[in-house]
């Protein structure tokens, strides 16, 4: 799909100066240049034109408020003079899988004072020895290359996820104490719960016994009764005789 087009569809019934971010990856500049933006992107603050084939900057408008500017895997050799007259304020700036040889090519970036984070990945220049410490020397303004400071910290994104789950750790591991201590208290409660159940099976176990023995003495003493009782009565018939 032709870049122009793919913008058109991307505004999504909106005007151009509506539009804060605005993605056209993969489609296809017809000559190499920008095409289908215009100068009413006045309020447009994320741009991404990754793999379309540009070769050129030269017909990027003027976009005061850009912020971050993703122009990877395309064919742009030069120019990036163009960048810092149309997006004085960029903080971002991905040129990864470009055309960039020379460490000249990237010198006029250091008009660009906001510029904190460049990706240069892939780049021929990547290859020039001390291309690092060439880069930051060149552009002091800029703390992240490729993704990494000066002291091959990682970039700021990467750090935030750390702290995030150094945050959530303790959290995590209090929360296994709270269930350690409550499962704790769970078997001890058990425990004495069945010592009293059993404690008490013994006590009526005991009571059962007895109500036997006290049943069986009943029983004798009625027998013995009984055996008297039929005693008297033959003594008495012998006496009728």
């Amino acid at each position: 799909m032709e870049m122009e087009k793919r913008i058109s569809l991307e505004l999504r019934n909106k005007t151009p100066a509506e539009v804060a971010e605005l993605v056209v990856d993969n489609c296809r500049s017809s000559d190499g240049e920008v095409e289908g933006l215009s100068d009413d992107y006045k309020e447009l603050e994320f741009l991404s034109m990754v793999n379309v084939g540009l070769t050129s900057l030269a017909k990027l408008p003027s976009l005061p408020k850009l912020l971050k500017l993703e122009i990877s895997d395309n064919m742009i050799v030069g120019g990036l003079d163009q960048l810092s007259e149309k997006c004085p304020n960029l903080t971002y700036l991905n040129l990864s899988g470009n055309k960039i040889k020379e460490l000249s090519t990237v010198k006029p970036l250091k008009n660009l004072k906001n510029l904190k984070s460049l990706d240069l990945y892939s780049c021929e220049i990547t290859t020039l020895e001390d291309y690092r410490e060439s880069v930051f020397e060149l552009l002091p303004q800029v703390t992240f290359l490729d993704g990494y400071d000066h002291e091959d910290n990682e970039g700021l994104d990467s750090e935030a996820d750390d702290d995030d789950e150094h945050t959530a750790g303790p959290t995590r591991d209090g929360d296994d104490d709270d269930e350690d201590d409550e499962g704790s208290e769970g078997e001890e409660v058990g425990l004495s719960y069945l010592m009293k159940d059993g404690i008490q099976d013994e006590e009526d176990d005991d009571d059962y016994v007895e109500e036997e023995e006290e049943e069986d003495g009943v029983g004798v003493q009625g027998e013995k009764r009984k055996r008297d009782a039929e005693d008297e009565g033959d003594d008495s018939d012998g006496d009728d005789d």
